[in-house]
């Protein structure tokens, strides 16, 4: 009875070195109005009105994104109004993007489409070698 030592509570604790989530997902019947970011990676089956900054992105066949995405790593399969700035992109068949695309690696399915400009970027700190002709 005495030397029992008492019972360690398990729930999750709020504050700077706890644990944050894998990911974070948005349903088919979530709406969003409004910039998201997110430090983790994050998955849309739903809408989203406004400018996206995470991870990693997945998004859905049946989502859609009104706004830019900027992201690590991006799978997009749903329909994208907006700006594309992402290290690793793929662009999966059932695509449908309607801006300009700006990507460090990029892999396209046959049958997706896209409406808008490609830029591969250059990697920091490496610029362009520049030749003086005379």
């Amino acid at each position: 009875m005495f030397n029992k030592k008492p019972a360690q509570d398990l729930r999750p604790q709020s504050g700077g070195n706890s644990m944050a989530a894998t990911f974070s997902i948005l349903g088919t019947d979530v709406s969003v109005k409004g910039d998201l970011t997110a430090t983790a990676d994050l998955h849309i089956d739903g809408s989203v009105e406004g400018d996206i900054t995470c991870a990693a992105l997945v998004q859905g066949e049946k989502s859609t994104i009104t706004g830019a995405i900027r992201a690590q790593s991006a799978r997009l399969s749903g329909t994208v109004h907006g700006s594309i700035e992402a290290g690793e992109l793929v662009i999966l068949t059932s695509a449908r993007i309607h801006g300009d695309v700006s990507y460090d690696a990029l892999t396209i399915e046959q049958g997706a489409q896209v409406d808008g400009k490609f830029a591969h970027r250059v990697p920091t700190g490496e610029e362009p070698a520049l030749t003086l002709v005379s």
